[in-house]
């Protein structure tokens, strides 16, 4: 079953906000270590995912589903990032 348009719309949207807030981060001076990091952008998609939680419509199941979406969507952006940290600490 595909997802609504407005679950698609508002995964988009959060997309590029998270996207946003990952090129806005200047690594710290000293560094924190790696586990803080992944700790922060843990921390970051659960802020992402509990606000967009309360805009997503349809049933229970559809919300959920767009959640979880959003979720992958969002832990695969923050990849890149982490290396990206991984390869500063070195």
């Amino acid at each position: 079953m595909a997802l609504l348009q407005a679950n698609k719309d508002l995964i988009s949207t959060g997309m590029k906000e998270f996207n946003v807030l990952l090129n806005q981060q200047v690594f710290p001076n000293p560094p924190i270590p790696e586990e803080a990091m992944m700790t922060m952008v843990d921390d970051w998609v659960n802020f992402y995912i509990n606000y967009y939680r309360r805009q997503m419509v349809g049933e229970q199941q559809e919300q959920e589903r767009a959640l979880q979406e959003l979720q992958q969507e969002l832990n695969a952006l923050s990849a890149p990032f982490l290396v990206k940290y991984r390869a500063f600490l070195f």
